[in-house]
């Protein structure tokens, strides 16, 4: 039986336990470089069991990839459109899987967009985010999410907080110190 080795920087053997089709990789200096990028997407080659695989093979538990806004892209976004993005730093990015039903999807969208100007935060607009789907099986398609991203610029302070809104106040704190920093 090998053994854990012993503690050592940021490795605590206590932390062991199967981590069974999971792969991290992270650039502890934050430096911004596709290298990474590439890194995790090897792993993700490597990990054959990552997927939860069930009776139809092309079903699987999905991926993700956090990384930097990359302000290229949303500013080549931006130019299409005519929008005044602003400074890295002072604009957000939210991900939204968002319900395939357009009307329960317009629900979403709109409860989005009202706490975003709850908040006093300025939408900029909408991105469809490009999918591939060949090689998902029926079942994912049948249940994928409608991808897009909600592109959002620093606005003044956000509104006095109130009893009335004030049990919000812990979320939209994380969310707004989550979302600037």
């Amino acid at each position: 039986m090998v053994r854990a080795p012993e503690k050592q920087g940021l490795y605590d053997p206590s932390n062991e336990h199967d981590s069974c089709g999971t792969g991290f990789i992270a650039n502890i200096k934050g430096d911004k470089s596709n290298d990474i990028v590439r890194d995790g997407l090897q792993i993700l080659a490597n990990l054959d069991h990552r997927g939860a695989k069930g009776a139809d093979p092309l079903v699987g538990d999905g991926a993700g990839c956090l990384i930097q806004i990359p302000d290229e892209l949303f500013r080549d976004w931006a130019g299409e459109r005519s929008v005044n993005l602003p400074p890295p730093g002072d604009y957000a990015v939210a991900m939204c899987f968002l319900p395939q039903d357009e009307e329960a999807r317009d629900v979403a969208i709109a409860r989005l967009e009202r706490f975003i100007e709850i908040e006093g935060q300025i939408l900029l607009g909408w991105r469809e985010v490009p999918t591939d789907t060949a090689g998902l099986g029926q079942a994912v398609l049948e249940s994928m999410p409608v991808i897009r991203q909600a592109i959002v610029a620093r606005g003044p302070a956000p509104r006095t907080r109130t009893p009335s809104n004030a049990r919000s106040s812990p979320f939209a704190s994380r969310l707004r110190t989550r979302s600037w920093n």
